[in-house]
Order: structure tokens, then C-alpha cells, then sequence
């Protein structure tokens, strides 16, 4: 029979489940577990120890989403003793898990096959809606900032310059026990749709806090507040002492880890994030011409 382990304890008839799943961020207080607060990994252990209670139960993602981060395209796995088949797993979980969190698949995979490790990119997305008006349908899910109308295309250059291999100490915020603040960034997308901003960034790994600061400064650069030689020089010269405001974590959203196999069938995998158009109705002001 095919062993697992877990802590260097060998279980009999081990399997290997890959789950594609999805959260709604706002009530946990990110991915990992903590002792005090609610978490996403803490609550899928806890379920999956009552499916599955003839083992440790030890989740890993393949990436760590902050406190109020959602996730459409999140990708765990987890070890059991194999009596439940791989694929009753998803039906099994989200018969116990609350709304807020969802499976969308769940597969066998390898013993040497690892959520985080054998991961070759994580794709995030920032979505900020900029128009006048509050929308409840929209705020949990977009950073509404509607001081002036973005200017898009200057925040598209400054996006693109960030491509390749490069330290982005610049934007980490301090806590972080990375070795260092190096990572690539493999592709880049900026696509307004009316009032939506949507901003795609995918790298072979990400720095604490990494996206919401560089949308801050994004949205700074936007509204005409910094130039983009400024924009430029605060994250090639490593000025984090510069960089103060942060985008929210509402606005964030993980929506795929990729991998060179395909691990779950495309309906499960693939545009798991929806889409939305809003017409430019009224749109904000214009933001000022720097001096």
C-alpha cells in the first residue's frame, strides 16, 4: 500500500487531495491559522478532521492571503487516510463549510505534488470601482476611491515597467520573514470597464503585503498625486519610507495559482473570478495637471 507522511509519522493508505476552492475574505482574519481569530485554514481543518478523523490534519495553500483578501482561484491540499474517494471530497466539504467558503474541486494527486512548492505562479487581482456614486453590490469585493477619474493609461505604463526580476523591498511591509525581497514579475494587465479598474499582477511569488502597496501608489500616480519618475524612483531605489498609503484588502482577490500540469478540469479552474462592466455614468472630475 502507497504511504503519506506528516511530521515524519507514515499513514497507511494515505491519498493526496488537491482542493480548487474559493473564499469570501471579509470575516476571516486571513488564510493561516491563529489562535485567536477565524481563519480559512483553520476552519477547512476542522471540517476536514471530522470527515477524516484517523489522522493530523495539516492544510497547505498555495499562497497566504491577508485578513479581508478574497480568493476565486485558491489551491490547497491536504493528506488522509483515503477512505473518502478524492472526488466525493468537494461535495463532502461544502456540505459542512459555511457559505463564505466554497470547493470547487477536489482531486488526487501525487504524494510529491505540493500546493505552495510545486506552484510556478500566483495571479492576484485588484479591482477598484471609480465612480461618484457608493454601490453596495460592489463594495465588498472593490476599493471605491472616487476623488478624481483614474488616468489609466499612465498607471498602465508605470505597471508595465515592473516586469522581470527585481527587489521590491519598496513595497513589503515589515513583519516579513522572506530571506529576501526579490521576486519576479511575469505578466502585468491594466483594463478599465467603465467605472471598474481591474488590475492583474502575476509572479512567481509575492512580498508581504506587495499588492496593496503597489496599488496604492498606482492610484496615487492615477490621481496625478506623484509623477512617474517619482513612482519609479520610490521602488528601484527601495524608498519605503516613502510609501504610507496601502490599497484595503477588500479589493484584492488571488484568482489563480498556477502549475505546469493541469491539475483540475477547466470549469473548476478557469474564470472563476466574475466579471463586471459598469457604463461611465457620471463619471469623477478629471484629476489636476502636476505642477
Amino acid at each position: 500500500m502507497p504511504e503519506a507522511s506528516l511530521s515524519g509519522i507514515s499513514h497507511p493508505l494515505g491519498k493526496r487531495i488537491g482542493l480548487s476552492l474559493q473564499y469570501d475574505g471579509s470575516s476571516f482574519c486571513g488564510w493561516q491559522r491563529q489562535k485567536e481569530a477565524l481563519s480559512v485554514q483553520g476552519v477547512l481543518e476542522t471540517v476536514i478532521a471530522e470527515l477524516d478523523p484517523y489522522r493530523p490534519v495539516q492544510l497547505v495553500a498555495a499562497g497566504r492571503t491577508d485578513a479581508g483578501v478574497h480568493a476565486a482561484g485558491q489551491v490547497a491540499h491536504f493528506d488522509c487516510s483515503g477512505f473518502i474517494p478524492a472526488k466525493r471530497w468537494a461535495s463532502a466539504l461544502n456540505g459542512r463549510l459555511p457559505k463564505t467558503i466554497r470547493i470547487r474541486e477536489s482531486v488526487c494527486r501525487p504524494n510529491d505534488w505540493h500546493a505552495c512548492h510545486s506552484a510556478i505562479y500566483r495571479r492576484y487581482r485588484y479591482t477598484i470601482y471609480n465612480g461618484c456614486r457608493p454601490n453596495l453590490f460592489l463594495a465588498p469585493w472593490c476599493w471605491h476611491r472616487y476623488r478624481f477619474c483614474l488616468d489609466e493609461k499612465l498607471m498602465r505604463v508605470a505597471l508595465e515597467g515592473l516586469r522581470g526580476f527585481h527587489d521590491f523591498s519598496a513595497f513589503q511591509r515589515a513583519g516579513s520573514n522572506r530571506k529576501d525581497s526579490w521576486t519576479t514579475i511575469q505578466d502585468v494587465q491594466l483594463e478599465r470597464k467603465g467605472d471598474l479598474i481591474e488590475i492583474d499582477i502575476q509572479a512567481s511569488g509575492f512580498l508581504y503585503g506587495m499588492v496593496r502597496l503597489l496599488v496604492g501608489q498606482l492610484v496615487a500616480l492615477g490621481e496625478h498625486q506623484i509623477s512617474l519618475s517619482i513612482f519609479e524612483k520610490r521602488w528601484k531605489e527601495r524608498r519605503r519610507y516613502e510609501i504610507r498609503e496601502a490599497a484595503p484588502p477588500n479589493g484584492l482577490c488571488l484568482i489563480r495559482a498556477g502549475y505546469k500540469d493541469l491539475i483540475f478540469s477547466e470549469s473548476a479552474w478557469f474564470d472563476s473570478f466574475p466579471g463586471n462592466s459598469l457604463s461611465a455614468i457620471d463619471p469623477p472630475r478629471d484629476p489636476p495637471e502636476l505642477s
